[in-house]
Parts: structure tokens; C-alpha cells; sequence
């Protein structure tokens, strides 16, 4: 008798804080028997990880780490992905659930996207859920006691870039823009601000909610600094 695939849940644990754990983030963390999780190449410690390890005890669980190179080279990424999704597979068709723990909103700017489209792709028989978490973007609003949209404004998340003319774009025909990994192009954002006169009206967020988060409402004395990855800015006119 063929065995029923499990379920591949993947499921947002919040921007940093474990008490922004969903109740049903944190119920299907002790009910899978696998807990998968991003995992640094280096090292250094998965931040979803961190995040969940007060829910999760490894020893009653198989933790998976998994490992996404930090490469635009095709071959590369196709032969990684293909070996992570079947690492994954691995556990499903023997009928174990998967849980997937991302942190910040699974289908927002997340690993599990791709992932997940793959997992259909390669093994549609799979039953691929996802659990919405809080997302940075929320978070910071709170924290900065910002609110992102009201009444009829609108509001834009944007991946930081140096394509300036389409950051100026954003800023410019929205009432309220979230950047997103902005510490890479950090002084080509304050300069654009500079110039559009909306330097003021920046602040900026590392690991919001975390026990390692910094902010600065004055965006100007960021000028060089070199911020963590999981670093956003937030606009409002």
C-alpha cells in the first residue's frame, strides 16, 4: 500500500519577537515530526531558528537545515534547489508533515515561494499550505508608531535597489513606502531623500521586535554606516 504524502506547511514565525508566534504556528510546530528552517553556509545561527527555538526541542524533532546559496548563477541555483526540494520530498513521502518556519510572512518576499513552487512542480501530489505570519513591514509600523495606510492613501513595499528613478518613482506616487533590505544602497536612499526633501520624514528598522533590534528616526546619521540584512526604512509623507 502506497503511503499518503505529508503536508509542507510553510509557516511565517514573525519578524523577531517568539511572542508574535501564531497560535497555529506554534501548534503545528509541535505536531510536525520535521521542522525545517533556512540555514547560513558560515555558520552563523538560522534567524527563523532563533526565533522558534523556545517552541521546538530538538531532540523530539528532525531538524532540517537547509542552505540557499547567495548566487545569481542559473546552473547553480537549479541544482541546488532541486537537491533541497528533494531533501524535503524525502520526509513528505514517507508520510511525515513538514513544517517550514520563515520568519516574517511566508508569502511575502520568502524562501518557502520558491520552494513551494517547485515542491508542486516536481511532486504534485504534495499538499502545500501556508501560514500567515507577521510581517517586518508590520512590525515596524508598530514599533515606529507609523501607520502605513489611511483613509484612501496608499502604501508600497519595494525591494531597496539602485535603480533610482524607480525608487524616486515609489516615493513619489505613494503616500507611505517601505523599503525593504535597504541596508546595501543605504546612502543612495538618504541622498534621494535629501534631494526630494523627505529626509525628515524616514526612519529605519534592524530586526524589529528582536532582542538585537536597533532604530533611528534620524535616517542622516546612518550616512556610511553598514547595517544587518534584515534592515528596512519606512517613508511616510
Amino acid at each position: 500500500m502506497s503511503v499518503k504524502p505529508g503536508t509542507l506547511y510553510g509557516v511565517g514565525v514573525g519578524p523577531g519577537d517568539p511572542e508574535l508566534v501564531t497560535v497555529k504556528a506554534y501548534r503545528l510546530m509541535q505536531t510536525s515530526p520535521v521542522i525545517a528552517y533556512p540555514n547560513k553556509r558560515m555558520g552563523g545561527k538560522s534567524y527563523a531558528l532563533e526565533i522558534v527555538e523556545l517552541y521546538v526541542d530538538p531532540t523530539e524533532k528532525t531538524m532540517l537545515g537547509l542552505v540557499f546559496p547567495m548566487t545569481k548563477d542559473e546552473d547553480v541555483l537549479q541544482r541546488h534547489w532541486a537537491d533541497t526540494v528533494a531533501k524535503v520530498w524525502s520526509y513528505l513521502s514517507e508520510g511525515q508533515d513538514v513544517v517550514f518556519v520563515t520568519e516574517g510572512d511566508p508569502m511575502l518576499y520568502s524562501t518557502f515561494i520558491h520552494m513551494s513552487r517547485l515542491m508542486r512542480q516536481e511532486y504534485p501530489e504534495v499538499s502545500v499550505v501556508s501560514v500567515p505570519g507577521v510581517s517586518s513591514v508590520n512590525a515596524a509600523a508598530s514599533r515606529l508608531g507609523v501607520p502605513l495606510a489611511d483613509g484612501d492613501e496608499v502604501v508600497a513595499i519595494v525591494p531597496a535597489n539602485r535603480d533610482i528613478p524607480a525608487m524616486r518613482e515609489a516615493l513619489l506616487t505613494h503616500d507611505c513606502v517601505v523599503f525593504l533590505k535597504v541596508a546595501k544602497v543605504l546612502d543612495d536612499m538618504i541622498a534621494l531623500l535629501t534631494d526630494l526633501q523627505l529626509v525628515d520624514k524616514a526612519m529605519v528598522c534592524t530586526k524589529v521586535t528582536s532582542s538585537g533590534e536597533r532604530v533611528w528616526q534620524n535616517v542622516r546619521e546612518l550616512q556610511g554606516a553598514s547595517l544587518n540584512y534584515l534592515t528596512l526604512m519606512v517613508v511616510r509623507k
